[in-house]
């Protein structure tokens, strides 16, 4: 389905295709991530030469799919985790459809269990979708709550809840922490662990280093904003053959040059609105436009090696941004199957370090092809916002595996993979009003990634498809070029009665 409610942000007039301008003109994207393949994506549609750059060996980025190989030369397929296309990722999902109108590399996942150290579990199978009606089944059915709990809310500091508005919930709550943010609002700490602190590690991050306007946006996003709720796809594939090898035909269709295992040095301006993209071979690019879509520190470095780039304003706003804590991904290849009521994947709060397990070979063809083939299965865990990767963590993380899933404690492990990253942007308290936005000082330069500002109601790889396709429509707009179209949940709480009571409740605590 598709909510009845979401927003329509119109894009801006012009010409359709950039043949019929004097002179067609070129665009370097450098980052190939989903940010900059869906800004690739819009220029090259409305017929803008476009050169896109990518330091690694395949495309995705932080949802990138590569193979790792078994000692026998055996290719397995890897990537960096689970990744949930939620309904209302909308954006993405129209970049999808540009090769497979269906969606069809995509496949429900019937259930998002969660479970916390007291064995407490919770689901969001069979949830009402119509908001507020969502959040008060959710609520009500979990093992989490009680109705004293419900009681004892504080309905004038939970009111930023039920009356979101971006952007003015962050001028409210982000110089806040989401762990302060739900203490002062008496959310039950059971609930915390099972329900929030989940979601606050989707963004790398703990509760206590998340901007509480981030979590009250999520919080919108997911279960007041919108009918989707918390339905979601996942790839059937490993993410380079089901989305990216694709989108790489249809862009190499469209003209673009994909230049893979190419980093870009800098950026250079060459006269008015012209620059010179240079690689770190030395080769250059000359392009009437670059958005750059790269990670944190990419852009900064970048930005380093650009002296005259921007002004000094922007350069402090580049310097300023962080990353969150590092992750770990560890995928096994076990040589026997886990229990079949064992569910794709598992939520878990209160389980340090553990924060997720998922069984691919559930949804992802070349595991199930794997497990198949062996009668093992493919297991994943994930540890989010831990200080570094150490013997003792795999210990740990292999501990509460054996726990949760006892019948993997006397499997053998044919392979392992880990991955320790430390790549995703700082959310934390105060970070957004100094953020910099997909607008820059240069009106041919823009701006896109997860951890750049759009003030619309977007997170995590929506956030990088949304602010790839207005670094597109900034740049075609100076070209006289029309833009695309963007869809979005409602920009501010969906429902007139939370909207009216949040602000009676407001006004009785100003007087």
């Amino acid at each position: 389905m598709s909510d009845p409610r979401r927003v329509r942000h119109p894009a801006g007039p012009g010409l359709d295709d950039a043949g019929a301008l004097p002179a067609r003109p070129t665009v370097a994207v450098v980052g190939a991530g989903i940010a900059g393949l869906a800004a690739a994506t819009a220029l090259a549609e409305r017929g803008v030469t476009v050169e896109l750059f990518e330091k690694h060996d395949h495309l995705g980025g932080r949802v990138g799919g590569w193979q790792e190989h078994l000692p026998d030369g055996t290719p397995l397929a890897m990537n960096r985790g689970f990744h949930a296309f939620f309904r209302q990722y909308y954006t993405l999902r129209d970049l999808l459809r540009r090769v497979d109108p269906q969606l069809s590399m995509l496949r429900p996942l019937d259930d998002y269990p969660l479970v916390d150290a007291a064995g407490r579990r919770d689901t969001f199978r069979g949830l009402p979708r119509t908001p507020p009606l969502n959040a008060v089944a959710f609520a009500i059915r979990s093992p989490t709550f009680r109705v004293r709990d419900l009681i004892r809310l504080d309905a004038r500091a939970a009111a930023p809840l039920a009356a979101v508005s971006v952007p003015e919930t962050y001028s409210r709550l982000d110089d806040l922490d989401a762990e302060s943010f739900l203490r002062d609002i008496n959310f039950p700490v059971a609930a915390r662990h099972l329900a929030f602190e989940v979601f606050s590690r989707s963004f790398f991050t703990r509760p206590a280093a998340l901007s509480a306007a981030e979590l009250a946006t999520m919080f919108h996003i997911y279960f007041l904003g919108s009918s989707e709720g918390l339905v979601f796809d996942v790839a059937d594939a490993n993410f380079d053959v089901a989305l990216w090898e694709p989108l790489a035909k249809y862009l190499q269709n469209l003209g673009v040059q994909v230049h893979t295992g190419t980093s870009v040095r800098s950026v250079t301006t060459a006269g008015p609105d012209m620059f010179v993209v240079t690689a770190e071979s030395g080769t250059g690019v000359d392009a009437d436009g670059v958005v750059l879509a790269t990670d944190i520190a990419s852009l900064q470095s970048i930005v380093s090696g650009s002296p005259g780039l921007g002004d000094d304003r922007w350069r402090t706003q580049i310097g300023r941004l962080g990353t969150a804590a590092p992750f770990i991904v560890t995928r096994l290849w076990l040589d026997r199957p886990v229990r079949d009521d064992r569910p794709a994947f598992l939520g878990t709060g209160g389980l340090e370090p553990l924060d997720n397990i998922s069984v691919l070979n559930r949804y992802e063809r070349e595991a199930a092809e794997w497990a198949q083939r062996t009668g093992g299965s493919v297991v994943e865990l994930h540890a989010y916002s831990v200080a570094d990767d150490t013997p003792q963590l795999r210990r740990d993380l292999l501990a509460r595996l054996y726990a949760l899933y006892p019948e993997t404690s006397s499997a053998r492990v044919v392979f392992e993979k880990t991955l320790c990253r430390n790549d995703c942007p700082r959310l934390a308290p105060g970070d957004h009003a100094d953020r910099p936005t997909v607008q820059t000082p240069h009106p041919t330069l823009a701006l896109a990634g997860d951890g750049i500002r759009i003030d619309l109601p977007v997170a995590l790889m929506e956030r990088a498809a949304t602010t790839g396709t207005a670094a597109a429509n900034t740049l075609l707009a100076h070209f006289g070029l029309k833009g695309h179209d963007m869809y979005t949940v409602p920009v501010r709480g969906r429902s007139p009665v939370l909207r009216k009571l949040a602000g009676r409740v407001e006004r009785r605590t100003l007087r």
